[in-house]
């Protein structure tokens, strides 16, 4: 079996790895960061002993630093209203007192009428994925209209291959469809849930109900749009992209949408041209390795093969912006938020009406993030201009237990807007 050279691991071998271990495997980190001997240090300084280590917490726009506070467990149990769940062991969903669960919605379950029941023997096609459930949850909100509906929209963020795959022999794809049914299972559902006899279930054929998968085109917003690095030649105008994947946390914002979170965009994107692929210093920096992670699907669309399409990789990694009121409505992926691996996007009213949207970049060693919009939020007035024109900052720690956001310019970083929001890992490290 041929060994992959830079780490000595088999294709196989890469593939069974946790997205985390495949990225230090593939692009190594240092093992103790700059922040990690920051917190030593505040550790060390001040004795937090019985406490809860918290940076930051949420600053007025106005403070140059924010101070370190201790919160005590038991502070922080008695602001849910709700008793605490003892430690256990049980392959089972655990709950306090006074509540219950059920299964509202699973993997593959159709979303209309027309869609096959799933099929536990094939685990379905590519077609019925793509109007069916997608796969492993993560972030994800309820959104309510005016006749009392609820729409869930969750982040369908990856799949696991034994599982997508565990009809074929081991556990891998065989054809095509095979791994366009685990692209097609990637992305977002939003769907209207009904409550039946005490228990939630979807609503098939309701108007909310709609697949995001890796395939449905978005708008590019902000600084970025249409720069010659987000250029494709199926895009050659850089303002449509298709698809979002991989969304780890999320969002909402206070007029009503849903805000999707790219976190390991590098693992989609794969080559058999090695050495045609050049992996420079921004690739290198967001993990794109020229290996992906196992999903074959630069085998199917050439987008996501880095040696064919080099700008691809550069349209994803963004929060993305999703109405999900208007069954037609676009979405859009915010670059003036930046580019990272997004783990969330919350979202607050800063007390002058300026949005402020504080984000984290998930992999050990990369920074903290917060937008401020120029623009200022009314209930019911024009919101889109809120997260395509404001200002980027990343977070500065101190020993002693401060903080201080600096702001990520032209003029701080040495770097146009389009470039910041793009590789905006790289302009945090200039700041």
């Amino acid at each position: 079996m041929k060994l992959d050279k830079e780490s000595h691991l088999s294709e196989d071998e890469l593939h069974d790895l946790s997205f985390d271990d495949f990225d230090e495997v593939l692009n190594p980190r240092p093992e103790n960061s700059d922040f990690d001997a920051i917190v030593e240090e505040a550790l060390s300084r001040r004795g937090f002993m019985g406490g809860v280590l918290a940076f930051g917490g949420v600053a007025t726009l106005g403070a140059a630093t924010t101070a370190l506070a201790p919160v005590s467990a038991q502070a922080a149990a008695n602001r849910f209203g709700f008793s605490a769940v003892a430690a256990g062991i049980a392959d089972t969903i655990v709950v306090p007192d006074g509540y219950n669960w059920h299964v509202a919605a699973r993997w593959g379950d159709p979303l209309f009428s027309d869609v096959p029941e799933f099929d536990h023997e094939t685990r379905g096609t590519a077609a019925s994925q793509a109007r069916a459930f997608g796969d492993n949850n993560d972030g994800m909100s309820i959104f309510s209209d005016t006749d009392g509906r609820q729409i869930l929209v969750v982040n369908n963020e990856y799949t696991n291959r034994s599982v997508m795959w565990g009809n074929n022999p081991d556990g891998k794809y065989v054809t095509d469809d095979d791994i366009n049914k685990g692209k097609n299972a990637h992305g977002l559902t939003a769907c209207e849930l009904k409550e039946v006899d005490g228990r939630w279930q979807i609503v098939k054929d309701s108007p909310y109900n709609r697949r995001f998968t890796p395939d449905e085109p978005m708008e590019i917003t902000g600084p970025a749009r249409g720069h010659d690095l987000m250029k494709t030649s199926a895009d050659p105008e850089g303002g449509t992209v298709l698809g979002t994947y991989n969304n780890c946390g999320n969002g909402r914002t206070p007029w009503g949408t849903y805000l999707a979170c790219e976190e390991n965009f590098n693992g989609y994107f794969g080559t058999a041209d090695a050495d045609g692929y050049v992996q420079d210093g921004a690739k290198k920096r967001y993990g794109v390795s020229g290996k992906d992670w196992g999903y074959g699907w630069w085998k199917v669309d050439s987008r996501f093969d880095v040696a064919k399409e080099p700008n691809e990789c550069n349209r994803h990694g963004y929060v993305t912006e999703v109405d999900p009121y208007d069954p037609n409505s676009v979405p859009k992926k915010r670059t003036a938020l930046g580019r990272c691996k997004h783990e969330n996007a919350e979202v607050v009213v800063n007390a002058d009406g300026r949005i402020v949207i504080y984000m984290g970049d998930d992999e050990r060693g990369e920074f903290l993030y917060r937008y401020v919009s120029d623009g200022y939020y009314a209930e019911g007035g024009d919101t889109d201009d809120l997260m395509e024109n404001g200002t980027l900052y990343t977070a500065r720690f101190f020993p002693d237990g401060t903080g201080k956001w600096l702001a990520l310019t032209p003029e701080t970083a040495g770097m146009d807007q389009a470039s910041i929001c793009m590789f905006t890992r790289m302009a945090a490290s200039k700041v």
